[in-house]
């Protein structure tokens, strides 16, 4: 229909309702609701789909707290009751839609990069609004660094972002160079 604008955020919602369990009568108004711009629909979606898969194979509990765009890439927080397994695989899942968004124009869904202004945002060029990309430093694109403690001791995983098939692959953190 001529003129009409698409509410993608109520569609998403509404098609993961078990995932925003939003109020019957009004979608829109869902703890959750994505903050972001409609290029990262898709990934948003995708997220949503793995998501659920991991719930319905656990049995546990799940719900979106907020989703949200921040320094340039996607943030999603979440509440919920889950085994240790299923934990650690919904974090994978939103890892891997944090790092798509860090090369996803946030605009349109093409292929971007992380530009700097007035604020972090992801861009690809046709909507980048004379706003440069962010360097990166030879042998650090795409990679994704977690540090965490396990225990008594503190751990660093890293790993490299592929946009192609959307997954990572490990890195030895030695192998990367150090700033000088």
């Amino acid at each position: 229909m001529a003129g009409v604008v698409e509410n993608w955020r109520v569609e998403l919602i509404e098609a993961h309702r078990d995932l925003f369990q939003p109020p019957a009568d009004f979608p829109g108004a869902a703890q959750g609701s994505p903050e972001c711009d409609a290029g990262w629909r898709e990934l948003l979606d995708r997220l949503c789909v793995r998501i659920r898969a991991i719930v319905l194979a656990d049995g546990g509990a799940f719900k979106f707290s907020q989703i949200k765009e921040k320094y340039g890439t996607l943030r999603v927080n979440w509440d919920g009751r889950l085994s240790p397994d299923a934990d650690a695989q919904i974090e994978d899942s939103i890892a891997l839609a944090e790092a798509r968004s860090a090369v996803t124009c946030e605009v349109c869904g093409e292929e971007g990069r992380l530009r700097d202004g007035a604020w972090l945002t992801t861009r690809c060029a046709a909507h980048a609004e004379g706003r440069a990309p962010v360097e990166v430093r030879p042998g650090l694109k795409n990679i994704y660094i977690v540090s965490y403690v396990a225990g008594d001791r503190s751990q660093v995983t890293c790993r490299r972002y592929d946009r192609d098939t959307d997954s990572f692959t490990e890195v030895d953190p030695a192998s990367l160079p150090v700033e000088e």
